[in-house]
């Protein structure tokens, strides 16, 4: 029978690692390991079959049964119980939930990419460098149930804190996958999947077209949109016509409308 160890000290080489990987894409890549917070998190990347280096929880923000399941849930020697100083210098998070977890990447390639349906929905975004959009995305993507996500020519790597958090573990709970736009418009083609690609010229009016075909909604960033390369493959272009002064929206925003209208039509 293992005991759980106990860290006190912020000095700690575990304590030092787990801020690396927080920070650092580099050592996250390296290493691949990433860190990510929350319960909530915790219980999809586990029904996600995630495998965890550590798990680390502090006994003062947790009850009796959430330390008993931990314990139920995961090896002991996994298990390292912390202080409440070890806990506040590694927390990223401003509300207290008293558990964190070190765990194994997965790849996240094109040729991994697995569609439940011949007549799949799925979100493009290329190039978003914010991770609280990206996060959103995948939080739009998990509430309309798309069979995949995919990042082209992606900024930032997925395990970076931000968008673990900005997804509140959608992450974990999506098909999600990166790959240039090259082989993204191949893949289309090949797969014989439409693109309604978002942009400001040459477009339709969104509520126009039929998206109860195979569909890839593509969006780009707020700042310059969607390159040429999309633009010239899209089946057809799409706008959603602004009635203010602005040309455009977050790009979470815009990709929640027109996959929600997908959505509408799918259902009919």
């Amino acid at each position: 029978m293992h005991e759980v160890k106990y860290i006190s000290s912020t000095q700690n080489p575990l304590v030092k690692k787990v801020l690396l990987l927080k920070e650092k894409s580099r050592e996250r890549k390296k290493t691949g390991l990433f860190v990510l917070e929350g319960k909530r998190e915790l219980e999809l990347a586990q029904k996600a079959e995630y495998q965890f280096e550590t798990v680390l929880f502090c006994e003062q923000f947790l009850t009796v049964h959430e330390i008993d399941r931990l314990k139920t849930c995961f090896d002991p020697r996994v298990l390292i119980s912390i202080s409440r100083e070890v806990y506040e210098k590694i927390a990223y998070r401003d509300t207290t939930e008293g558990l964190l977890a070190v765990g194994k990447t997965k790849p996240h390639v094109l040729e991994s990419l697995r569609m439940k349906t011949q007549n799949p929905l799925i979100l493009i975004a290329q190039a978003p460098e914010k991770p609280g959009n990206i996060g959103a995305l995948l939080r739009t993507a998990d509430a309309a149930d798309l069979d995949a996500v995919i990042i082209a020519d992606p900024k930032t790597d997925l395990y970076n804190p931000n968008i673990i958090r900005s997804s509140i573990g959608c992450l974990f709970s999506r098909n999600v996958v990166t790959a240039t736009t090259e082989e993204l418009i191949e893949f289309l083609r090949d797969k014989k999947i439409n693109s309604y690609c978002a942009a400001l010229t040459a477009s339709v009016d969104y509520t126009t077209v039929d998206y109860n075909g195979a569909t890839a909604i593509v969006v780009g960033t707020e700042d310059t949109g969607l390159t040429g390369s999309w633009l010239k493959s899209a089946t057809q272009n799409i706008i959603i016509p602004m009635e203010g002064k602005i040309d455009s929206m977050n790009v979470s925003v815009s990709a929640a409308i027109l996959i929600f209208e997908a959505k509408r039509q799918r259902r009919k």
